[in-house]
């Protein structure tokens, strides 16, 4: 029997104004996977994330929350609905002013009746399921990249979501942090039965977090595929999949200067990094010798 989806999109378009972003994108998210959004800068990840969410209404098609439809919920189910969804931003989007424990309550103020010393004791268990536990009254000035980002995972987790949405967690991590930071989500997935909607592009915790992948396609405006990122990883027929997954550029791009042509290459072509054209004339087309 297929499992269940508790985040499903059905024909998904999202436009800002008249332009267009994402169109006909459907896929569904699975109880307790973790499932990654992932494609080249620009391709609109993000903006599927914020869409998916509730955060901007959508252009066209629908997304339904536990079988919950999130475009035609009016009233206390329009306010209900994005209560069951955790989500933390790219930079953490801590409140500067307020101590780790303090970012966690917050939610809690905002939407419960929670006594205080219930709130504290939420926050606090939060914080430890991050590995927090000590740095309750830190600022985030006061911790370190790393620790932001796990603190902002601690907040997300507050109302015990059905769905925790993160937007390029690792970003601007060291490898060993953002390895961290993966096994963090593994043990949470692992220990506590959570669902992870995750956007990066990040080649190491694609393949160590991701159950299934969504690859979206910048040049189509759309989704290329939803599966395994190691199944991905091998399609040679779709150009943007082995572009993605083996670094290499769509199209190789060659740059004109008065002493020589250059044609850059990203990091999984041979020859490492630049590969240089003898030069014929200043503007003559360039051969690679």
């Amino acid at each position: 029997m297929e499992q269940e989806s508790i985040v499903e999109a059905r024909g998904l378009t999202a436009a800002y104004g008249e332009e267009i972003i994402l169109q006909d994108v459907s896929f569904g998210v699975k109880r307790g996977e973790i499932f990654v959004i992932l494609g080249s800068s620009g391709c609109g990840k993000s903006t599927l994330l914020k869409h998916l969410i509730g955060l901007y209404p959508l252009a066209a098609g629908d997304v339904s929350i536990d079988g919950k439809s999130l475009a035609n919920a009016t009233g206390a189910d329009r306010q209900e609905l994005p209560r069951r969804l955790g989500v933390a931003y790219q930079s953490g989007a801590l409140f500067g002013s307020m101590t780790l424990s303090e970012n966690v309550t917050l939610p809690m103020e905002e939407f419960t009746k929670l006594p205080a010393d219930a709130r504290n004791a939420v926050s606090w268990m939060k914080l430890r399921l991050v590995g927090l536990e000590g740095y309750e009254d830190r600022l985030p000035s006061e911790v370190s990249g790393g620790m932001q980002k796990r603190a902002a995972i601690a907040r997300a987790m507050a109302l015990d979501p059905a769905v925790v949405f993160l937007d390029e967690p690792s970003a601007g991590l060291d490898p060993v942090t953002s390895a961290e930071l993966d096994a963090l989500l593994l043990g949470l997935r692992e220990g506590l039965g959570m669902t992870f909607v995750i956007v990066t592009h990040e080649l190491p915790s694609i393949y160590t977090l991701a159950d299934r992948v969504i690859m979206l396609d910048k040049r189509r405006r759309a989704s290329s595929r939803r599966e395994a990122p190691k199944t991905c990883a091998t399609t040679l027929l779709i150009p943007s999949f082995g572009s993605f997954f083996g670094g290499r550029p769509n199209e190789p791009k060659t740059e004109l200067c008065p002493h020589r042509f250059v044609h850059r290459y990203r990091f999984g072509d041979s020859g490492g990094g630049t590969r240089r054209f003898r030069r014929r004339s200043a503007f003559s087309p360039a051969r690679l010798y």
